[in-house]
């Protein structure tokens, strides 16, 4: 039976205080230290992907190294916070309280306007996960992604509800490592810090 592993890391820190998702904010990557250990973490030969947005691609190419790099994917991206994109929560909340703690609280339909909900994300990323495990399947693929990506496989190969979900931690520079098998998921770690 073909196991496809999944080590999928968050891209280094943003230093925002406010919600970002499709907003392409550049990645700190002056800890060349944490860099290395993370970069040493991940398995050789190993296959790399990211999303197009700048805080996961450049993470991707300062772990690469001799690794194959595929080319970036849209579908890898952040939640689309829609209107409350790069606003902090406090300011959402003033003016839309019940929607914003919905959203958070009971994750599922509820939306950003002209944003995404949980189960849109859900959707998004699951169809690119599969599609990568089809075309790369039985290797090692190394997905340098978001907070939201992370946690929407956690939540399919767990087989959590939503909130569940929204209860791991996802730090910066961190491994989250999943198999696929044709029978189903494992989960090896969540929230590793090489």
């Amino acid at each position: 039976m073909t196991t496809t592993r999944l080590h999928m890391v968050r891209h280094g820190p943003t230093h925002a205080k406010s919600m970002v998702g499709w907003s392409d904010l550049p990645a700190d990557l002056s800890d060349t230290a944490a860099i290395t250990r993370l970069s040493d973490h991940l398995p050789h030969p190993a296959t790399v992907i990211s999303s197009d947005l700048s805080r996961a691609a450049d993470t991707a190419s300062a772990i690469q190294g001799s690794r194959t790099r595929l080319p970036h994917h849209a579908d890898l991206r952040e939640i689309n916070f829609g209107d409350w994109e790069l606003r902090r929560f406090a300011e959402i909340e003033a003016e839309d309280p019940a929607r914003i703690r919905a959203y958070w609280e009971t994750p599922g339909d509820v939306r950003p306007p002209n944003g995404e909900s949980w189960n849109e994300v859900c959707a998004r990323v699951d169809t690119a996960v599969d599609t990568l495990i089809a075309d790369y399947g039985g290797r090692d693929l190394i997905i340098v992604a978001h907070f939201g990506v992370i946690l929407t496989q956690v939540q399919r190969a767990l087989r959590l509800d939503a909130n569940e979900a929204f209860g791991h931690r996802i730090d910066n520079l961190s491994v989250t490592e999943l198999s696929h098998r044709a029978d189903g998921w494992d989960v090896h770690r969540i929230n590793h810090l090489p």
